[in-house]
């Protein structure tokens, strides 16, 4: 039943990068890593599940933001390497940074400049 996660190719430490794009508007909002389970949970209950590299645990995006994201699709590339998740963004922010995606910073000559604006504080979004 879960054959279709044989064919993933996921890294030495069993995890594969996902990345999360607006099925709207095309735009890339994030990049986050799933492993087995995260990939699986995500496909079961339609809403995009990590893995958290940093606490070592699954994350269900927006499970302590509301920012949830409502997975319309699940793609993997050529090299069997990569998720490409569609998604609704829930609630308009993916970024933990109070924005829209997380790719807020272009390189302006030497230095990054940011480009994009906060729509919502992150302590009005965190409040653990």
């Amino acid at each position: 039943m879960s054959a279709w996660l044989d064919e993933v190719r996921w890294n030495g430490d069993g995890l594969i990068p996902a990345i999360a794009q607006e099925a709207a508007t095309g735009q890339i909002l994030m990049v986050a890593w799933m492993n087995r389970e995260a990939l699986e949970l995500t496909a079961q209950e339609g809403h995009a599940v990590y893995w958290s590299r940093s606490r070592k645990r699954l994350w269900r995006k927006g499970e302590e933001s509301g920012h949830r994201q409502k997975v319309l699709e699940i793609r993997l590339d050529c090299d069997e390497d990569v998720i490409l998740l569609k998604v609704e963004q829930i609630g308009g922010i993916a970024c933990h940074t109070g924005r829209h995606h997380c790719f807020f910073r272009v390189l302006r000559g030497d230095r990054w400049e940011t480009v994009e604006p906060v729509l919502k504080s992150p302590e009005s979004i965190y409040t653990a």
